[in-house]
Protein backbone atom coordinates (compact mmCIF):
# COMPACT_ATOMS: atom_id res chain seq x y z
CA UNK A 1 0.00 0.00 0.00
CA UNK A 2 1.34 3.06 -1.12
CA UNK A 3 1.51 6.04 1.62
CA UNK A 4 0.06 9.49 1.18
CA UNK A 5 2.59 12.30 0.27
CA UNK A 6 2.79 15.03 2.78
CA UNK A 7 2.88 18.53 2.10
CA UNK A 8 6.61 19.91 2.20
CA UNK A 9 5.84 23.18 4.77
CA UNK A 10 9.57 24.20 4.35
CA UNK A 11 9.54 26.70 1.90
CA UNK A 12 6.97 28.33 2.84
CA UNK A 13 8.11 28.52 6.72
CA UNK A 14 11.10 29.66 5.06
CA UNK A 15 8.74 33.41 3.17
CA UNK A 16 6.46 35.28 5.73
CA UNK A 17 3.06 37.29 4.02
CA UNK A 18 5.01 40.35 2.64
CA UNK A 19 8.39 39.00 3.61
CA UNK A 20 11.62 40.35 1.55
CA UNK A 21 9.34 42.97 -0.73
CA UNK A 22 8.08 44.59 2.16
CA UNK A 23 11.32 44.68 4.19
CA UNK A 24 12.97 46.41 1.04
CA UNK A 25 10.62 49.12 1.24
CA UNK A 26 11.08 49.49 4.93
CA UNK A 27 14.98 49.63 3.86
CA UNK A 28 14.17 52.45 1.18
CA UNK A 29 11.95 55.00 2.84
CA UNK A 30 14.52 54.83 6.00
CA UNK A 31 17.30 55.78 4.18
CA UNK A 32 15.68 58.27 1.96
CA UNK A 33 14.51 59.88 5.57
CA UNK A 34 18.31 59.61 6.48
CA UNK A 35 19.37 61.71 3.21
CA UNK A 36 16.43 64.32 3.39
CA UNK A 37 17.51 64.83 7.29
CA UNK A 38 21.31 65.51 6.23
CA UNK A 39 20.41 67.76 3.25
CA UNK A 40 18.43 69.93 5.63
CA UNK A 41 20.94 70.10 8.46
CA UNK A 42 23.70 70.79 5.60
CA UNK A 43 21.45 73.81 4.37
CA UNK A 44 20.88 74.72 7.86
CA UNK A 45 24.44 75.17 8.99
CA UNK A 46 26.04 75.77 5.20
CA UNK A 47 27.39 79.87 5.07
CA UNK A 48 26.36 82.22 2.14
CA UNK A 49 28.68 81.09 -0.52
CA UNK A 50 28.19 84.86 -2.39
CA UNK A 51 31.62 86.88 -2.04
CA UNK A 52 31.38 90.13 -1.11
CA UNK A 53 33.73 91.99 -2.07
CA UNK A 54 34.59 95.34 0.34
CA UNK A 55 34.91 98.30 -1.70
CA UNK A 56 38.25 99.48 -1.56
CA UNK A 57 37.51 103.63 -2.58
CA UNK A 58 35.03 105.44 -1.68
CA UNK A 59 32.64 106.78 -3.38
CA UNK A 60 33.27 109.76 -4.92
CA UNK A 61 32.36 113.55 -3.08
CA UNK A 62 29.35 115.16 -4.08
CA UNK A 63 29.23 118.32 -6.13
CA UNK A 64 27.39 120.97 -4.96
CA UNK A 65 26.62 124.69 -6.04
CA UNK A 66 25.94 126.61 -2.90
CA UNK A 67 25.08 129.91 -2.13
CA UNK A 68 26.48 131.53 1.23
CA UNK A 69 23.84 133.39 2.80
CA UNK A 70 23.25 135.65 5.66
CA UNK A 71 20.27 135.58 8.13
CA UNK A 72 19.10 138.92 8.02
CA UNK A 73 15.61 141.05 8.44
CA UNK A 74 13.25 140.99 5.28
CA UNK A 75 9.81 142.74 4.93
CA UNK A 76 7.42 140.40 3.77
CA UNK A 77 5.13 140.88 0.79
CA UNK A 78 1.91 138.72 0.67
CA UNK A 79 1.06 137.86 -2.58
CA UNK A 80 -2.84 137.26 -4.17
CA UNK A 81 -4.36 137.13 -7.24
CA UNK A 82 -7.21 139.16 -8.13
CA UNK A 83 -9.45 140.22 -11.29
CA UNK A 84 -9.31 144.09 -12.23
CA UNK A 85 -13.27 145.28 -12.37
CA UNK A 86 -14.39 148.55 -13.05
CA UNK A 87 -16.37 150.67 -9.76
CA UNK A 88 -19.47 151.48 -12.38
CA UNK A 89 -20.86 148.88 -14.93
CA UNK A 90 -24.50 150.01 -15.99
CA UNK A 91 -26.71 148.67 -18.26
CA UNK A 92 -28.61 152.18 -19.18
CA UNK A 93 -32.45 151.04 -19.96
CA UNK A 94 -35.05 152.79 -20.94
CA UNK A 95 -37.07 155.28 -18.40
CA UNK A 96 -40.05 156.03 -21.13
CA UNK A 97 -41.81 154.32 -24.22
CA UNK A 98 -41.67 155.63 -27.32
CA UNK A 99 -39.75 155.42 -30.45
CA UNK A 100 -35.76 156.15 -30.89
CA UNK A 101 -35.26 158.67 -32.50
CA UNK A 102 -31.34 158.66 -32.91
CA UNK A 103 -28.46 156.94 -32.07
CA UNK A 104 -25.33 158.52 -31.87
CA UNK A 105 -21.67 157.47 -32.67
CA UNK A 106 -21.19 157.75 -29.11
CA UNK A 107 -23.57 155.44 -28.32
CA UNK A 108 -21.66 152.56 -30.24
CA UNK A 109 -20.21 149.67 -28.57
CA UNK A 110 -16.12 149.94 -28.26
CA UNK A 111 -16.41 154.09 -28.01
CA UNK A 112 -15.08 155.88 -25.04
CA UNK A 113 -17.35 158.54 -23.79
CA UNK A 114 -17.69 161.49 -20.87
CA UNK A 115 -20.38 161.90 -18.37
CA UNK A 116 -22.88 163.47 -19.79
CA UNK A 117 -22.32 162.48 -23.33
CA UNK A 118 -25.78 162.22 -25.02
CA UNK A 119 -26.25 158.52 -26.62
CA UNK A 120 -29.97 158.22 -28.03
CA UNK A 121 -32.60 160.52 -28.21
CA UNK A 122 -36.24 158.79 -28.08
CA UNK A 123 -39.23 160.78 -30.05
CA UNK A 124 -40.28 163.15 -27.42
CA UNK A 125 -43.72 165.29 -28.79
CA UNK A 126 -45.55 163.49 -26.84
CA UNK A 127 -43.86 163.92 -23.78
CA UNK A 128 -43.48 167.98 -24.86
CA UNK A 129 -47.45 168.24 -24.62
CA UNK A 130 -47.72 166.43 -21.05
CA UNK A 131 -45.20 168.84 -19.60
CA UNK A 132 -47.18 171.92 -21.55
CA UNK A 133 -49.99 170.73 -19.99
CA UNK A 134 -48.44 170.16 -16.52
CA UNK A 135 -47.19 173.90 -16.73
CA UNK A 136 -50.88 174.88 -17.86
CA UNK A 137 -52.29 173.16 -14.73
CA UNK A 138 -49.73 175.07 -12.81
CA UNK A 139 -50.53 178.22 -13.49
CA UNK A 140 -54.32 177.77 -13.21
CA UNK A 141 -53.89 176.56 -10.12
CA UNK A 142 -51.59 179.75 -8.83
CA UNK A 143 -54.30 181.91 -10.10
CA UNK A 144 -56.69 179.91 -8.18
CA UNK A 145 -54.45 180.32 -4.91
CA UNK A 146 -53.99 184.52 -5.53
CA UNK A 147 -58.11 184.63 -5.89
CA UNK A 148 -58.47 182.40 -2.60
CA UNK A 149 -55.60 184.61 -0.74
CA UNK A 150 -57.32 187.73 -2.15
CA UNK A 151 -61.01 186.42 -1.12
CA UNK A 152 -59.42 186.07 2.46
CA UNK A 153 -57.43 189.36 2.64
CA UNK A 154 -60.94 191.25 1.81
CA UNK A 155 -63.09 189.49 4.31
CA UNK A 156 -60.37 189.87 7.47
CA UNK A 157 -60.65 193.72 6.46
CA UNK A 158 -64.22 193.26 6.35
CA UNK A 159 -64.62 192.05 9.63
CA UNK A 160 -61.67 194.67 10.60
CA UNK A 161 -64.07 197.13 9.32
CA UNK A 162 -66.64 196.02 11.47
CA UNK A 163 -64.85 195.77 14.31
CA UNK A 164 -66.46 192.10 14.36
CA UNK A 165 -64.71 188.78 14.69
CA UNK A 166 -64.95 186.28 12.54
CA UNK A 167 -67.27 183.50 13.20
CA UNK A 168 -65.03 180.53 12.01
CA UNK A 169 -62.64 180.17 9.42
CA UNK A 170 -64.93 179.34 6.62
CA UNK A 171 -66.00 183.38 7.22
CA UNK A 172 -62.57 183.92 6.06
CA UNK A 173 -62.11 181.88 3.60
CA UNK A 174 -59.64 179.80 4.67
CA UNK A 175 -60.00 176.28 3.60
CA UNK A 176 -60.48 177.67 0.21
CA UNK A 177 -56.75 178.83 0.67
CA UNK A 178 -55.33 175.67 2.00
CA UNK A 179 -57.13 173.89 -1.41
CA UNK A 180 -55.24 176.80 -3.41
CA UNK A 181 -52.51 176.37 -2.18
CA UNK A 182 -52.31 172.33 -2.16
CA UNK A 183 -53.44 172.46 -5.67
CA UNK A 184 -50.07 174.67 -6.36
CA UNK A 185 -48.49 172.25 -4.78
CA UNK A 186 -49.87 169.21 -6.75
CA UNK A 187 -49.32 170.90 -10.10
CA UNK A 188 -46.13 171.85 -9.50
CA UNK A 189 -44.88 168.04 -8.95
CA UNK A 190 -46.47 167.43 -12.15
CA UNK A 191 -44.51 169.55 -13.91
CA UNK A 192 -41.43 168.39 -12.51
CA UNK A 193 -42.77 164.79 -13.60
CA UNK A 194 -43.37 165.89 -17.00
CA UNK A 195 -39.93 167.62 -17.00
CA UNK A 196 -38.05 164.60 -15.82
CA UNK A 197 -40.10 161.81 -18.73
CA UNK A 198 -39.27 164.68 -21.16
CA UNK A 199 -35.53 164.71 -20.21
CA UNK A 200 -35.81 160.82 -20.04
CA UNK A 201 -36.18 160.87 -23.75
CA UNK A 202 -32.41 161.83 -23.71
CA UNK A 203 -30.06 158.97 -22.42
CA UNK A 204 -26.87 160.63 -21.57
CA UNK A 205 -23.78 158.46 -19.99
CA UNK A 206 -23.86 158.90 -16.15
CA UNK A 207 -20.43 158.20 -15.90
CA UNK A 208 -16.92 158.52 -18.13
CA UNK A 209 -16.27 155.24 -19.40
CA UNK A 210 -16.34 152.84 -22.51
CA UNK A 211 -19.58 151.65 -23.84
CA UNK A 212 -19.48 147.75 -23.79
CA UNK A 213 -22.46 146.75 -25.91
CA UNK A 214 -25.40 148.37 -27.31
CA UNK A 215 -28.93 146.75 -27.64
CA UNK A 216 -31.23 149.14 -30.12
CA UNK A 217 -31.57 150.35 -33.54
CA UNK A 218 -32.26 154.24 -34.98
CA UNK A 219 -36.31 153.41 -35.61
CA UNK A 220 -37.09 150.74 -32.98
CA UNK A 221 -39.64 150.84 -30.49
CA UNK A 222 -38.92 150.52 -27.04
CA UNK A 223 -40.39 150.29 -23.81
CA UNK A 224 -39.78 151.36 -20.09
CA UNK A 225 -37.53 149.18 -18.92
CA UNK A 226 -35.80 148.02 -21.93
CA UNK A 227 -31.95 147.93 -22.43
CA UNK A 228 -30.39 150.56 -24.54
CA UNK A 229 -26.63 149.66 -23.87
CA UNK A 230 -23.73 148.87 -21.49
CA UNK A 231 -21.49 150.89 -20.13
CA UNK A 232 -18.04 150.55 -18.08
CA UNK A 233 -15.86 152.73 -16.04
CA UNK A 234 -12.98 153.32 -16.78
CA UNK A 235 -11.32 155.70 -13.95
CA UNK A 236 -11.79 153.99 -10.96
CA UNK A 237 -11.24 149.97 -10.87
CA UNK A 238 -11.43 147.46 -7.42
CA UNK A 239 -10.04 144.27 -6.57
CA UNK A 240 -10.97 142.07 -4.38
CA UNK A 241 -7.97 139.79 -2.37
CA UNK A 242 -9.51 137.10 -0.29
CA UNK A 243 -6.63 135.24 2.07
CA UNK A 244 -6.22 132.66 4.46
CA UNK A 245 -5.17 133.14 8.31
CA UNK A 246 -1.57 132.59 7.93
CA UNK A 247 -1.27 135.05 5.23
CA UNK A 248 -3.24 137.76 7.21
CA UNK A 249 -1.30 137.45 10.21
CA UNK A 250 1.91 138.69 7.90
CA UNK A 251 -0.16 141.56 6.60
CA UNK A 252 0.80 145.06 8.39
CA UNK A 253 -1.48 146.53 10.62
CA UNK A 254 -3.73 148.47 10.79
CA UNK A 255 -4.18 147.38 6.95
CA UNK A 256 -6.80 150.09 6.05
CA UNK A 257 -5.12 153.16 3.65
CA UNK A 258 -2.12 151.71 2.67
CA UNK A 259 -0.72 151.34 -0.43
CA UNK A 260 -0.41 147.83 -2.63
CA UNK A 261 1.40 147.29 -5.84
CA UNK A 262 0.13 145.66 -8.69
CA UNK A 263 1.96 143.63 -11.11
CA UNK A 264 0.67 142.13 -14.42
CA UNK A 265 1.45 138.36 -15.36
CA UNK A 266 5.15 139.10 -16.35
CA UNK A 267 6.15 140.31 -13.02
CA UNK A 268 6.19 143.92 -14.59
CA UNK A 269 4.47 146.68 -11.90
CA UNK A 270 1.96 148.41 -13.55
CA UNK A 271 -0.47 150.51 -11.14
CA UNK A 272 -0.34 151.17 -7.32
CA UNK A 273 -3.62 150.23 -5.19
CA UNK A 274 -4.96 151.71 -1.86
CA UNK A 275 -6.80 149.44 0.48
CA UNK A 276 -9.94 150.53 1.35
CA UNK A 277 -11.19 148.21 3.36
CA UNK A 278 -10.01 145.06 4.53
CA UNK A 279 -10.50 142.04 7.38
CA UNK A 280 -14.14 142.96 8.27
CA UNK A 281 -15.72 139.46 8.24
CA UNK A 282 -14.90 136.26 6.86
CA UNK A 283 -16.36 135.08 3.00
CA UNK A 284 -18.92 132.84 4.31
CA UNK A 285 -17.91 129.83 1.59
CA UNK A 286 -14.40 130.17 1.49
CA UNK A 287 -14.02 131.31 5.58
CA UNK A 288 -11.15 133.43 4.14
CA UNK A 289 -10.22 137.23 5.07
CA UNK A 290 -10.97 139.76 2.48
CA UNK A 291 -9.78 142.94 0.74
CA UNK A 292 -10.67 145.66 -0.74
CA UNK A 293 -8.63 147.88 -2.61
CA UNK A 294 -9.04 150.42 -5.51
CA UNK A 295 -7.41 152.44 -8.44
CA UNK A 296 -7.42 155.41 -9.75
CA UNK A 297 -6.52 155.48 -13.62
CA UNK A 298 -4.27 157.98 -14.50
CA UNK A 299 -2.10 158.73 -18.11
CA UNK A 300 0.70 156.46 -17.05
CA UNK A 301 -1.13 153.67 -16.34
CA UNK A 302 -2.75 150.96 -18.47
CA UNK A 303 -5.22 149.27 -16.37
CA UNK A 304 -8.11 147.10 -18.60
CA UNK A 305 -11.14 146.12 -17.01
CA UNK A 306 -10.99 141.75 -16.20
CA UNK A 307 -7.55 141.18 -16.05
CA UNK A 308 -6.14 139.03 -14.10
CA UNK A 309 -3.12 140.37 -12.05
CA UNK A 310 -1.06 139.87 -8.52
CA UNK A 311 -1.56 141.79 -5.33
CA UNK A 312 1.50 142.82 -3.37
CA UNK A 313 0.03 143.63 0.24
CA UNK A 314 2.29 145.20 2.93
CA UNK A 315 3.43 142.98 5.15
CA UNK A 316 5.44 142.59 9.06
CA UNK A 317 9.16 142.88 9.28
CA UNK A 318 10.61 139.50 9.67
CA UNK A 319 14.17 139.79 11.87
CA UNK A 320 15.47 136.56 10.91
CA UNK A 321 14.66 135.31 7.15
CA UNK A 322 16.61 134.11 4.55
CA UNK A 323 16.04 134.83 0.53
CA UNK A 324 17.27 131.89 -1.13
CA UNK A 325 17.02 131.36 -4.49
CA UNK A 326 13.56 129.95 -6.68
CA UNK A 327 15.51 126.54 -7.56
CA UNK A 328 17.21 125.92 -4.34
CA UNK A 329 13.62 124.77 -3.11
CA UNK A 330 12.37 121.16 -3.94
CA UNK A 331 8.93 120.11 -4.82
CA UNK A 332 9.16 118.60 -1.74
CA UNK A 333 9.23 121.41 -0.38
CA UNK A 334 12.95 121.02 1.04
CA UNK A 335 16.17 122.68 1.16
CA UNK A 336 19.89 121.22 1.55
CA UNK A 337 22.77 123.05 2.82
CA UNK A 338 26.15 122.01 4.11
CA UNK A 339 27.33 121.98 7.37
CA UNK A 340 30.62 123.09 9.17
CA UNK A 341 32.00 119.53 8.12
CA UNK A 342 31.02 119.88 4.36
CA UNK A 343 27.96 117.42 4.63
CA UNK A 344 24.68 118.00 3.62
CA UNK A 345 21.88 118.17 5.67
CA UNK A 346 18.05 118.73 4.69
CA UNK A 347 15.21 121.12 6.26
CA UNK A 348 11.61 122.03 5.63
CA UNK A 349 11.85 125.45 6.35
CA UNK A 350 8.56 127.92 6.48
CA UNK A 351 7.75 130.26 3.12
CA UNK A 352 7.28 133.59 4.02
CA UNK A 353 6.65 134.77 0.48
CA UNK A 354 8.03 135.01 -3.33
CA UNK A 355 10.14 138.26 -4.39
CA UNK A 356 10.66 137.55 -8.44
CA UNK A 357 12.97 134.78 -8.63
CA UNK A 358 13.84 134.62 -4.67
CA UNK A 359 12.17 132.94 -1.74
CA UNK A 360 12.26 134.49 1.48
CA UNK A 361 12.04 131.36 3.88
CA UNK A 362 12.29 132.01 7.85
CA UNK A 363 15.81 130.99 9.29
CA UNK A 364 15.72 127.81 10.67
CA UNK A 365 17.07 129.50 13.89
CA UNK A 366 20.66 129.47 13.66
CA UNK A 367 22.37 133.11 13.29
CA UNK A 368 25.21 133.98 11.08
CA UNK A 369 25.53 132.38 7.79
CA UNK A 370 23.73 129.99 5.47
CA UNK A 371 25.34 127.55 2.58
CA UNK A 372 22.35 126.39 0.40
CA UNK A 373 22.42 124.46 -2.39
CA UNK A 374 20.80 126.61 -5.18
CA UNK A 375 20.18 123.22 -7.35
CA UNK A 376 19.66 120.09 -5.34
CA UNK A 377 19.76 116.70 -6.77
CA UNK A 378 18.10 113.59 -6.14
CA UNK A 379 21.22 111.76 -5.76
CA UNK A 380 21.71 113.86 -2.35
CA UNK A 381 21.62 111.96 0.59
CA UNK A 382 21.62 113.22 4.48
CA UNK A 383 25.06 113.13 5.95
CA UNK A 384 26.89 113.20 2.13
CA UNK A 385 30.01 114.41 1.98
CA UNK A 386 30.21 117.20 -0.51
CA UNK A 387 32.58 119.62 -2.12
CA UNK A 388 31.17 123.19 -3.02
CA UNK A 389 30.91 124.81 -5.91
CA UNK A 390 30.13 128.16 -4.18
CA UNK A 391 28.49 131.45 -5.60
CA UNK A 392 28.27 134.37 -3.55
CA UNK A 393 30.97 133.87 -1.15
Amino acid sequence: MTKPLEPDFSKNTARSPGGASSRGRWIVLALALVALGAVILFLATAEDTVDVTPARQQPPVQLVSIETLPVSAQTVEVSAYAEIRPRWAAELRAAVTGRVDKVFDSALAGERVNAGTTLITIENSRYVAELAEAELSLKQAQLALWKAENATILARKEFERNKAKPPNDLALRLPELEIARSSVTSSTARVAAAQQQLNDTRITAPFSGFVSERFISPGQSVNAGESLVKLVDDTVFELTVELGRKDWALLQQPLRGSTARIVDQNGKMIAEAMVRQAGGFLDESTRQYKVFLEINQSESQQILPGDFVRVLLPGVTVPAALSIPAPALTQEGHIWYLDTDNRLLRITPRVLFRRQDRIIIEAPGQAGTWRIATTPLKSFLPGQRARTDAKGD
